[in-house]
């Protein structure tokens, strides 16, 4: 039995006095026990701090203080996020012998700030260099709806404990679709927000000039409450641009009326299985889409992602390569050597398109307001898949699991990640992007609500 009721309900009941944040709390520890020997989303839980956090929001409401938005709301954060007095793992080996963080994350510190409390750290593939968080070090996460099979990454665990009814509420990274895939794979709500929009101080890297971090929720107004919890300048943070605070969920119930939503094709439908095709197809039907949209340079754009990647990464763990090369995770190792050793021609080439890439991505905008995609070519694979097969080719599985994902997060658009449930797809979930123009995580949140008061887009209990 999962947490008693979703997100936005669990914020509005502690609000109004109907549950404290004790009890939630309790309930959700309580979950956490009995299903992470199956799932292993979580590297580290912080219980008693937590119920020293809950008893504080329970304090302020016996006072008849004002209450933050998600005051009570439990939440576990991709253990690449610092805590203070935590080792900040990032999936790895190497870095435990670190010091300990000696502050929280700032998008931590926001959602405490708003009330919710802190319950622990998640897994992930090492670095945030994957697409399935079998993680050798700390194990493999297991998806909730299908144990035995991937949750996705590389942030699997902040996925899968929000798909199980561990935690309402997570924070991830993603660079090439770490949020999305996960979101697809596990059936939960999920936000990319536009790069630059949320600060990353606080974080552990892995490509600076692509990384976004968001949320994962298992409802849309609660994804919508704690992105807005989430914003907000930081001026010392130099890859965050936001300069104001743009509440978007006040705007949900406008829907999509007067929206201009199209379908992408072409890349998008070839690199897509039936059962992403089919879930594209519902949601478009949702929405009233019918047109077709060609995304341009979507294979180019997925190949300099995959150079952008790797030289960056290369070039951030290169000491580390030199010297501990033998502590690294064995699937991305040999990705982070060969991008250290990449030519910088070829990195310069891929900054040179990707500036002439978002000209031609943010022209499309001028036309249409949100635009639908599947998040992943297939539904989630068993763990340890090695090759997959979409529309009759053979594909080498980790890497081609972010074929739909990569071309998006290269332009820095926002996306909503949608759960839905396409019959081909056997009991497991197959997500869409809602694809809005940079700054405009609004419409694609708007686009997700109306899916979800369709009843096309949801969340489901598991049987764990």
């Amino acid at each position: 039995m999962a947490l008693p009721s979703s997100l936005s309900q669990i914020a509005q009941a502690v609000a109004h006095g109907q549950r404290s944040a004790s009890e939630v709390l309790e309930a959700c520890i309580a979950r956490i026990e009995a299903t992470e020997p199956r799932i292993n989303a979580f590297t580290g839980t912080r219980f008693e701090a937590a119920r020293a956090q809950a008893a504080r929001v329970d304090a302020q409401r016996a006072r008849g203080e004002a209450l933050g938005p998600l005051a009570g709301v439990p939440f576990a954060v991709k253990n690449l996020f610092d805590i203070a007095g935590e080792v900040t793992l990032a999936g790895s080996k190497v870095n435990r012998t670190n010091p300990p963080a000696h502050a929280d994350a700032v998008l931590v510190q926001r959602l405490q700030a708003a009330g919710a409390v802190l319950v622990g750290s998640l897994n992930m593939d090492e670095y945030a260099y994957g697409f399935t968080t079998e993680n050798s070090h700390y194990g493999p996460t297991h998806n909730p709806h299908k144990p035995g099979h991937v949750a996705g990454g590389s942030s699997g665990g902040s996925g899968a404990a929000v798909a199980a009814g561990q935690v309402p509420l997570t924070l991830g990274s993603d660079t090439n679709g770490s949020i999305r895939v996960p979101s697809s794979f596990c059936g939960v709500w999920g936000l990319k927000p536009t790069f630059g929009r949320l600060s990353r101080r606080g974080s552990y890297p892995f490509v600076a000039s692509i990384d976004h971090l968001g949320p994962f929720a298992d409802d849309l107004p609660g994804l919508a409450l704690a992105y807005d919890a989430l914003q907000g300048p930081d001026p010392l943070d130099p890859g965050c641009f936001a300069t104001a605070v743009q509440p978007v969920t006040r705007a949900l119930g406008l829907g999509v009326q007067g929206l201009r939503v199209g379908i992408l094709g072409g890349y998008f439908v070839e690199h897509a299985g039936t059962a992403a095709r089919n879930a594209v197809a519902s949601a478009a039907a949702a929405l009233g889409a019918s047109a077709t949209v060609a995304w341009p340079d979507a294979a180019q754009a997925r190949a300099a992602a995959f150079i952008t990647s790797a030289s960056e990464g290369g070039a951030l763990h290169l000491q580390r390569l030199r010297t501990q090369a033998a502590d690294f995770e064995p699937l991305s190792v040999d990705r982070f050597i060969s991008g250290a050793l990449q030519p910088a021609a070829w990195y310069v080439r891929a900054q040179r398109f990707r500036r002439v890439y978002r000209d031609k991505v943010n022209a499309l905008f001028r036309e249409w307001d949100v635009l639908i995609a599947p998040a992943t070519p297939v539904p989630a694979p068993a763990i340890g898949t090695e090759w997959i097969e979409i529309n009759g080719q053979r594909f080498p599985c980790r890497p081609s699991i972010g074929l739909l994902t990569q071309p998006i997060s290269f332009a820095g658009c926002p996306v909503v990640a949608a759960p839905l449930w396409p019959s081909e797809a056997d009991g497991l979930p197959v997500g869409v992007q809602l694809i809005a123009a940079p700054w405009r995580e609004d419409l694609a949140l708007r686009a997700g609500w109306s899916l979800a008061q369709a009843g096309v887009a949801h969340t489901k209990e598991t049987n764990l």
